[in-house]
């Protein structure tokens, strides 16, 4: 997925992503229950049908346990009733709460 996200990026976003090491980066496989869990997210209303590759981000964060999820996508992820809203499902089918964020708000530029 992160080819695709980054086909389109601005280059600095392009050689921010390329410029991590790789061991400092986990590659995660969407299962077919991380599938379900985006869709469970669209069947409730959160986002669209076509949003679905957002919520497949959603939904692999959540199954693997991340810390945080960082984005810029303002308009289907990091706003706040989309965060209540798949926390909502989250919460419904036992998953943990996932703490959504901007780039803005977890680098520290000290």
């Amino acid at each position: 997925m992160l080819e695709g996200e980054l086909k389109n990026a601005p280059e600095a976003d392009k050689n921010l992503a390329l410029s991590i090491p790789d061991e400092a980066n986990e590659y995660v496989t969407l299962t077919d229950r991380a599938i379900d869990l985006a869709q469970q997210y669209v069947k409730e209303g959160v986002v669209g049908k076509t949003s679905l590759a957002d919520c497949f981000h959603i939904s692999l964060a959540t199954l693997n346990l991340a810390d945080v999820l960082v984005s810029w996508n303002f308009k289907h992820i990091v706003n706040f009733k989309r965060i209540r809203g798949y926390n909502s499902v989250n919460y419904k089918l036992g998953y943990k709460i996932l703490d959504i964020r901007t780039p803005r708000e977890v680098l520290d530029y000290e």
